[in-house]
């Protein structure tokens, strides 16, 4: 590495710790609501009611079929027009503009909701019917049942779906940068742009997502270990 990477690799550090913090707002943000409305996708599609399970399989269905990039740009683009054109017609004037952040955070929600949907959906549908049966028997409250039955049930089944969400959210993060907002992969595109070191800073930028997904998947890991303590493993099975 010659003087001049060093040079720009250490002005640029700031940015992109920076922007490296501003991703993991971003997928945080977007996961807990994403998460949010995948159980509320989820109960939609396990709904006794036709016309809310349509509802949930039309969102499901149709927001895994449009490409992230696309809903971005739509919602960043679009809808700042759209959001002008409403204004402008109750009365007011002047350009509504979307927030970066809010359109990262709202679009990565939304597809995240359609996935985690099928995630939970599956690990609803996994739980044995007799433990749902038992918890009628007794009396329990839908508040009830779904927290003491359903979630504990639930969960060790969804934890590897949920894990592979999280993980696509990290890297898909990296698709905000269309729209100029500096989370870390716009902050690495100028760092590369402005130094000429692309090779380094792109190389950066894969060790940090690499990191990111590293210590996410161990955490994941030991989480699983957590809720599944006291069932039998592989070997003892």
């Amino acid at each position: 590495m010659n003087n001049l990477s060093q040079e720009g690799l250490a002005d640029w550090s700031g940015p992109i710790f920076q922007g490296a913090l501003t991703t993991l707002e971003i997928a945080v943000l977007a996961y807990a609501i994403g998460l949010l409305l995948g159980l509320t996708g989820a109960s939609a599609r396990l709904s006794p009611w036709a016309p809310i399970r349509g509802l949930g399989i039309l969102y499901s269905t149709t927001v895994r079929a449009v490409p992230e990039l696309l809903l971005i740009i739509l919602l960043y683009y679009a809808g700042s027009q759209a959001l002008t054109i409403l204004v402008n017609a109750m009365g007011f004037s002047g350009q509504v503009a979307i927030n970066g952040f809010v359109t990262a955070v709202g679009v990565l929600a939304f597809v995240q909701g359609a996935y985690m949907t099928e995630v939970l959906r599956g690990a609803i549908l996994a739980i044995p019917r007799g433990q749902l049966e038992a918890a009628d028997a007794f009396g329990f409250s839908a508040w009830a049942r779904f927290r003491r039955i359903v979630v504990p049930a639930m969960l060790p089944n969804a934890l590897p779906g949920m894990s592979n969400l999280w993980l696509i959210l990290i890297k898909d993060t990296a698709l905000i940068s269309v729209i100029g907002y500096s989370e870390l992969f716009f902050t690495i595109q100028q760092a590369a742009a402005s130094t000429r070191a692309h090779f380094l800073f792109y190389a950066a930028a894969g060790v940090i997502y690499l990191a990111m997904t590293l210590s996410s998947t161990a955490l994941f890991a030991r989480l699983e270990r957590y809720l599944r303590r006291g069932q039998p493993t592989t070997e003892e099975a």
